[in-house]
């Protein structure tokens, strides 16, 4: 729900407080920083000052969302001087926009406004090392992202998912202990993991209030939030930027709708159950596409199993007209529990004294109002830059859209997957973007009637190619 959450983080008022920390720069050449003088060990000041410039890849709603909470992180340490995308006019209305709201953090000069498949090169290059690059492009271009920032010596923010199959997925965890190596801070934005409401019941979870953990339940049935009509096609634009621009329609460049939207659910329950499930069964399909002839199922419904035996049992429905239910919630062997509900913030998280889960017989229940957990992970990540504390997101990031990718995969091939199977899986669908430019041609074509390739359960290996 990215627009509203664009909306609320702009109602945002900066903290003024914050410790004054120093800023960790991180030396071009991999050497560990030296403490300046007058600068407490494991810092040192970017660029001479106690500001941290900020790029921007990816000026989309999600991008704009990032980079104000951004702002609004500890002490209003970011300034924002660089921006990238691959359409110039969301760069202009975005920084527009931006400089209505904190004038005082942005310095986005026309000559650091970068445009191309190219632009991120560009636009983390005017970054000084110990800067932040903030990714918020289709998914199908992190870890390419990820690779150039950690060369250059930069921190990163990764928005989700990070990757969206078994060969992005290995890609972005061979990246990680690189930037390890560099004392670079990478931050994912799963931003459930820094909620502490869900923190709260996790612990509770843990100390055995809801009894031994029996299975999980989810739901996210709405009308699709993006507009997924493919009709009229590409008219006055090219084929790939029209699908760059469609991203969510199509698996090459985030995975399709599931590994999208579905990615925060299924990462707050593992978070719950403390590891990963280690195989998805799945089923799905397409009913009436009507003008949205994408490559997404319209409905998918995935059976998880965790190590032990746990199930969680999880269902993603994008069609107007039905029921909605956004939610996730869990069984005990002494009563129910809600992880989130309504919407990822606030998550009302709460324990039930039975499985009966009404109002009168609450256990605990999360008190109101919560920190903004979209906050509350830009908090987390800056502290960490500030004080030099080794902080990195980027496997954990990786392993969660592995996870979310063996539900869709399963549905698309119509039979189980594990988590071993699918981090092997030899389907690369975002082989080649890292040479994309805009004269490229697009990763897949349509039909002569403007069909898509489509997943066909039971009849191929893979997701699109591979006869069974």
């Amino acid at each position: 729900m990215t627009n509203s959450r664009f909306a609320a983080s702009r109602r945002h008022v900066l903290g003024a407080a914050g410790a004054a920390f120093a800023t960790a720069a991180v030396a071009a050449d991999g050497d560990a920083p030296s403490a300046a003088p007058g600068v407490p060990a494991g810092g040192v000041h970017v660029a001479g000052s106690d500001e941290i410039p900020a790029a921007l890849v990816g000026c989309g709603g999600r991008g704009g969302s990032a980079i104000t909470d951004a702002f609004d992180a500890r002490g209003g340490r970011v300034k924002l001087t660089a921006m990238a995308d691959v359409f110039p006019e969301r760069i202009v209305s975005v920084r527009k926009s931006l400089e209505e709201q904190f004038k005082e953090r942005i310095d986005v000069t026309d000559d650091r406004m970068f445009i191309g498949f190219d632009a991120f090169r560009k636009a983390i290059d005017a970054l000084p090392a110990g800067g932040i690059a903030i990714f918020a492009t289709p998914p199908a271009f992190r870890a390419a992202h990820f690779a150039h920032a950690i060369e250059r010596g930069v921190h990163v923010f990764m928005e989700k998912p990070v990757s969206i199959d078994g060969p992005s997925t290995r890609r972005i965890i061979e990246l990680a202990p690189q930037a390890d190596a560099r004392r670079l801070k990478v931050a994912v934005g799963l931003m459930c993991r820094h909620c502490d409401r869900r923190r709260e019941l996790q612990e509770r979870l843990r100390a055995g209030e809801a009894g031994e953990i029996i299975a999980f339940r989810g739901y996210r049935t709405h009308t699709p939030i993006h507009d997924l009509d493919l009709a009229p096609g590409p008219e006055g634009e090219s084929e790939l930027m029209w699908q760059v621009k469609r991203f969510h329609n199509f698996l090459w460049a985030s995975g399709g709708v599931f590994s999208d939207y579905c990615i925060h659910h299924i990462d707050e329950v593992a978070m719950m159950k403390g590891g990963w499930p280690t195989v998805a069964d799945a089923v799905g399909g397409r009913h009436f596409k009507g003008k949205i002839n994408d490559q997404n199922f319209d409905v998918y419904s995935v059976e998880y199993t965790f190590d032990d035996g746990v199930k969680f049992f999880y269902e993603n429905r994008l069609m107007r007209n039905c029921r909605q239910h956004f939610g996730v919630y869990g069984q005990g062997s002494k009563g129910a529990f809600t992880v989130s509900t309504s919407g990822h913030s606030p998550a009302k998280s709460t324990i039930y004294r039975s499985q009966r889960m009404e109002k009168d017989n609450v256990l605990w229940t999360a008190e109101q109002p919560e920190p903004n957990p979209y906050r509350r992970e830009w908090d987390h990540f800056i502290e960490a830059i500030v004080t030099d504390t080794p902080y990195n997101e980027a496997i954990r990031g990786a392993e969660a859209g592995l996870v979310t990718a063996m539900g869709r995969f399963s549905a698309h091939v119509g039979r189980p997957v594990t988590f071993q199977e699918m981090l092997e899986c030899p389907e690369d669908l975002t082989a080649g973007v890292e040479h994309l430019t805009l004269e490229s041609p697009a990763p897949i074509v349509a039909d002569a009637e403007g069909r898509y390739p489509v997943p066909n359960p039971g009849r191929t290996k893979f997701e699109l190619r591979g006869d069974v």
